[in-house]
């Protein structure tokens, strides 16, 4: 491009130009990447405060994810043979046993050798992980690279800060998926396995084979580090009495003229959430 006036000048060559270009799209997309994040941090304050486990799917790509969502939820949601075929997270209701009600998440697949460039995409996405009660790692155990998968997801999450350190509290289940897929020899393997460990379940998303028992586990690990804490509630605070009774499990209830003394079990997670909502007294 040329100079301005009188004098002609060097002006801006293409490759400048383009690089302007660039430089300023790249500035319009971190300002909306920052828009987004400030609006899922919204969202998940929100659900914070309501009295429900929130569990998120996460895995390599092709895994498996959204066809579980889907099984558990009848949501709809995308589930196709090729990368990042769910790139927002997705959250429904679902049921579980001796839960009245939970949150589960489905979240963008993972690849080896993830890109510099787009790790501040999967942070904003992968964010609800580092707020979920319970992460289940679903595999693709029928893959021949299944173990090498399992590293980078792991490898991957804590690059981006959903696990290790202060979120290690956050319990994981390995859940083996298209079990289907596999001959009976291997099925055998993995079933004695599985046997031997609390923290992994094998199921096939697409025929439906284990998932009551994976419900039944999902329901029981996240009751398992529940303390029993002992709660004094004013009679007219109903909004406490009721996150309690659907967070947690209230075991004993007794109530005099002015309060009401509960004894609920409770995770260290919840307990936590309750404690920064109602400033109440304890025992």
């Amino acid at each position: 491009r040329g100079g301005f006036g009188f004098l002609g000048g060097p002006g801006e060559t293409q490759i400048e130009a383009d690089r302007r270009m660039i430089r300023d799209r790249m500035a319009k997309l971190r300002r909306e990447l920052e828009e987004v994040k400030r609006t899922r941090k919204l969202h998940r304050d929100r659900r914070r405060r309501a009295p429900w486990p929130v569990i998120a799917l996460v895995g390599y790509t092709n895994a498996g994810k959204s066809t579980l969502f889907n099984r558990l939820t009848n949501a709809g949601v995308m589930a196709e043979d090729m990368l990042f075929a769910t790139l927002d997270p997705t959250m429904r209701q679902i049921n579980l046993p001796s839960i009245d009600k939970a949150i589960l998440s489905d979240t963008v697949g993972f690849v080896s050798d993830l890109p510099t460039e787009l790790v501040a995409a999967f942070r904003a996405t992968l964010e609800e992980v580092t707020t979920a009660d319970l992460i289940i790692h679903v595999r693709d155990i029928a893959h021949p690279a299944s173990d090498a998968q399992r590293d980078d997801v792991l490898s991957i999450l804590r690059d981006l800060g959903s696990i290790g350190g202060e979120n290690d509290a956050i319990p994981i289940i390995e859940l083996w998926n298209k079990v289907d897929l596999l001959d009976d020899e291997r099925r055998d393997y993995l079933f004695n396995l599985v046997e031997r460990t609390e923290d992994r379940m094998i199921i096939s998303a697409q025929t439906g084979e284990g998932i009551d028992a994976f419900l039944d586990a999902v329901s029981k690990r996240i009751a398992k580090d529940h303390h029993r804490r002992t709660v004094i509630i004013d009679s007219g605070n109903g909004a406490a009495l009721a996150w309690l009774h659907n967070k947690g499990e209230v075991v004993i209830s007794s109530e005099n003229e002015s309060t009401i003394t509960l004894e609920a079990l409770l995770s260290p997670q919840n307990w936590g959430q309750f404690e920064k909502l109602f400033k109440l007294g304890t025992v």
